[in-house]
């Protein structure tokens, strides 16, 4: 079956499934293999449970008149997501960045939502994979798309570019995560620079953070909308505590976000609804309502504690921003739970060593959970369980609790003791 014929077969059925327990009537079901999984085995599965095809690339299960046999079901997925994006006719935001992009991403969504039919990347499908699926998920009703592009390697933006290709491009921020994959910085660099270097060619348009030297010089001789104190859409900051408040054009916008960092990611969703022409109060009210989820800065209230919960992920640039941020705030009984930062490799024993540091230098009360803080700390707990029963002899109560850690280290499961 040639590229052009599943394409047809997909502008009549519209919805992709990869999960055969997720099966929606009269969809594809495309049957991805992974390390510990292989999905072709689940084909007759959804064939059953109502998809109207399914790709598979094991002719050992080519045993139904609704199978497609293709060579790669992963790149026959990429090639759909492709062929589907030369029909979409719309302006396509890309962004990356090491911190940050996915909260950018949910406020910019907010922002043009109100203005136009808008389509975002859902929660955090920002690889190989979630890309092709996001672009895939793009309809004749939108206007515009936010898609959320992540890497742990060098020259994965850029495949993920000839993907979504976008018409748009911003870098959050540029700092140290996944080392253990792109072994130094200036890889890093090089590879959230393939998303700048895309946009030129294409002859985009980027909105780029002008306090950042470092992205500043990269989106040199590229077109451009500047954003930050000094940039074309500027503001400063009112209130850092309990939550950020801006000023922009002499009106404040009062966030529920924790943390100065977040005022990069707030006047960026001001950057870009005032240049897709959004007017200021649905810039301001979807700004001010925006919550953040997921494990992301939530604030979540128990019997006994107030906890910020950031343990979706950390990194080096991520956790020292963080913990700044919560140093500046003015709680009186507030202490950290700070858990392991992942994928470092050869880098990790000198990161973990600085937060311990950091904490100590701004005199925050601070329990370190994971196998790599307790090489370093002596005090540390070895994991999850070691520090519950550790707050089981010792309660914690009326504190403001920050916890931050890798997504593997899952501290949000210590919420329910604390």
């Amino acid at each position: 079956m040639t590229l052009s014929e599943l394409y047809s077969i997909f502008k009549n059925n519209n919805t992709i499934c990869t999960d055969s327990r997720k099966i929606t009537n009269n969809s594809l079901f495309f049957a991805l293999t992974g390390e510990n999984y292989n999905g072709n085995q689940f084909a007759l599965d959804a064939l059953n449970k109502g998809c109207s095809f399914a790709i598979i690339d094991d002719e050992s299960y080519h045993n139904h008149d609704n199978t497609i046999l293709v060579d790669n079901v992963l790149k026959t997925l990429q090639e759909l997501a492709k062929e589907h994006r030369k029909n979409i006719n719309i302006p396509i935001i890309g962004i990356t960045g090491t911190n940050g992009k996915t909260t950018s991403k949910e406020l910019i969504y907010n922002v043009l939502n109100t203005s136009y039919k808008t389509y975002a990347t859902k929660g955090n499908l920002n690889n190989h994979i979630g890309v092709a699926l996001s672009i895939l998920e793009i309809n004749s009703t939108h206007e515009i798309a936010i898609i959320e592009m992540g890497a742990n390697h060098q020259q994965e933006i850029n495949f993920l570019c000839n993907i979504a290709n976008p018409t748009y491009g911003i870098i959050t921020n540029i700092g140290s995560a996944h080392l253990e994959g792109f072994g130094d910085l200036k890889t890093i660099i090089k590879t959230k620079n393939e998303l700048f270097q895309f946009i030129m060619k294409k002859k985009g348009h980027l909105f780029v953070n002008n306090d950042n030297t470092q992205l500043k010089e990269l989106a040199k001789n590229i077109n451009k909308t500047t954003y930050g104190k000094t940039g074309t859409i500027n503001a400063t900051i009112l209130e850092r505590t309990p939550s950020i408040t801006v000023e922009y054009n002499k009106k404040s916008i009062k966030s529920q976000l924790i943390g100065s960092y977040q005022f990069e990611n707030i006047l960026l969703a001001i950057c870009v609804g005032e240049y897709f022409n959004v007017s200021f109060e649905d810039i301001k009210n979807s700004i001010e309502k925006y919550k953040p989820d997921n494990n992301r800065s939530q604030i979540i209230k128990t019997k006994k504690n107030t906890i910020i919960l950031d343990a979706y992920n950390a990194n080096p640039s991520s956790m020292e921003a963080m913990i700044h941020s919560f140093a500046e705030q003015s709680y009186k009984q507030k202490i950290c739970i700070i858990g392991d930062m992942l994928e470092l490799g050869k880098h990790s024993k000198k990161e973990h060593e600085n937060i311990v540091r950091l904490c100590k230098e701004l005199n925050l009360t601070t329990y370190f959970i994971g196998q790599e803080f307790k090489k370093i700390e002596r005090e540390a707990f070895q994991d999850k369980k070691a520090f519950i029963n550790y707050i089981k002899n010792n309660s914690l109560k009326n504190k403001v609790i920050l916890m931050k850690g890798s997504r593997g280290i899952a501290l949000e499961k210590l919420v329910k003791f604390l």
